[in-house]
């Protein structure tokens, strides 16, 4: 584990050797389609004109060592001028916030620009109505070499650290500070309003509360949401609020008050139960996931099963093209209403159409006379049928008709679907409709 891979790669079979050749070959060739010239590390020969590539296993730590050596001597080699000590204000970010036997709450900070000095003040940004927390550290704890700082459990106490490093951080009063906030130190507590601002304007511009219509965001991180609003903006996608912190019930009932089509996404954050339960309740979207990519899925069949939805919706409100001829010998009742049997020759019917009688025209088309009626139920079997389609036989009760008066054995009716708001919706739907019902529309120069 952690072998440097010039040494583990001697190591490999032949058909190892082929496959890691294989694959370097293919990063080489798509880097070289976005025009950067590439190989391996070792078979570099100018380091400012083509890109190294590291091998490196995530799962054993192989070639760690050749990654680390290879940033050390470019960074030594093209990057002395960037690599003096900075002095002065202390800038870093807050990694995690967790308690500390002896010491109580305690941050865990990259600092990666400036120093810190046991006795600076601390000026950290915060969440909600605490949008800047400034303190005084109390102690600096640094990990013992070569030790990771999140996993460390004893730390040397320091009077001073300067960047970059990795610091744990004791101090009088962290409450509100969230991971992933900007962290400056100074001496001068002159300097602490203004960077009081900066610190603010660096949250604003994560934490988001526009108002408008939009997705409204929980993160458990300030980095974590500072990536999810930055990804939903390249996909075009609305943000309502963003925030750091934990779903509550009360941000349901805030997303339902304020959006017509409330959606709300979490990351990192375990969702309780009972919040989960008023979303649904409240009929609203949630989703929730620890990849942000997870979360965009969702939100993509989200859209789709709603605008197949709306097109249904639609679909259900519109007056479809349908035909149906006036079976001969099935007249149950004449009038009030009439009562008798049909075919279905095209298209669909449904209770609530109005009918116009179809005449032949000279050139194979129809026009439509006068409205005749309203179908009032559609029954097959003796059970009552929301609609019926090409095909079906079936028993119309209808409104407003005389059988033998307004409408005769045979006559072909259809529905009264060319007023011009019906036509707005047909156009929206269209897609929808079955060929016959197209067929139908042609007929009509629509």
């Amino acid at each position: 584990h952690g072998e440097c891979f010039m040494e583990s790669v001697k190591k490999q079979g032949e058909r190892a050797t082929e496959e890691i050749e294989k694959r370097l070959y293919n990063i080489v060739g798509q880097l070289g389609m976005s025009g950067f010239s590439a190989d391996r590390h070792d078979r570099v020969e100018d380091y400012t004109k083509q890109v190294a590539v590291v091998p490196v296993s995530g799962v054993t730590g192989e070639g760690v060592p050749d990654l680390i050596m290879t940033l050390a001597g470019i960074a030594q080699k093209y990057l002395s001028k960037n690599l003096e000590i900075a002095h002065g204000e202390g800038k870093g970010t807050v990694l995690e916030v967790k308690e500390y036997k002896g010491l109580g709450t305690t941050i865990d900070v990259v600092l990666y620009d400036g120093e810190i000095s046991r006795g600076d003040s601390l000026v950290i940004g915060g969440l909600g109505e605490k949008k800047i927390i400034v303190t005084r550290v109390k102690a600096l704890l640094q990990p013992q070499p070569l030790k990771e700082l999140r996993l460390e459990k004893d730390f040397k106490s320091v009077e001073q650290v300067s960047a970059a490093a990795g610091i744990k951080i004791a101090a009088q009063d962290f409450g509100g500070v969230t991971a992933g906030a900007p962290l400056r130190a100074v001496s001068d507590e002159k300097k602490i309003p203004g960077i009081e601002k900066e610190i603010e304007a660096e949250m604003d511009e994560v934490e988001i509360e526009t108002g408008d219509e939009g997705v409204f965001l929980k993160s458990d991180t300030l980095g974590g949401l500072e990536a999810l609003v930055k990804t939903l903006r390249e996909k075009g996608i609305p943000v309502m609020k963003a925030h750091v912190g934990a779903l509550t019930k009360s941000d349901i009932l805030s997303v339902k008050s304020t959006s017509k089509d409330p959606i709300i996404m979490t990351f990192g954050i375990k969702v309780p139960d009972d919040v989960v339960q008023l979303a649904k309740d409240n009929r609203i979207a949630l989703f929730h996931s620890n990849i942000i990519y997870s979360l965009l899925e969702e939100y993509d069949k989200w859209v789709k099963d709603r605008r197949k939805r709306e097109e249904q919706a639609l679909l259900d409100e519109t007056i479809r093209p349908g035909e149906l001829r006036v079976l001969k010998g099935y007249v149950f009742r004449q009038s009030k209403p009439a009562v008798f049997g049909v075919e279905v020759l095209k298209g669909v019917i449904r209770p609530g159409y109005r009918m116009t009688l179809a005449k032949p025209a000279a050139a194979g088309k129809f026009h439509e006379d006068k409205v005749v009626g309203e179908i009032k139920e559609i029954q097959s079997e003796g059970m009552n049928r929301q609609e019926a389609k090409a095909g079906d036989r079936v028993a119309l009760s209808m409104e407003d008709i005389v059988i033998g008066k307004d409408v005769a054995e045979n006559d072909v009716l259809r529905t009264h679907f060319t007023t011009e708001t019906n036509m707005q919706r047909i156009a929206k739907v269209r897609h929808l409709l079955r060929d016959d019902e197209k067929g139908m529309l042609a007929e009509a120069g629509m």
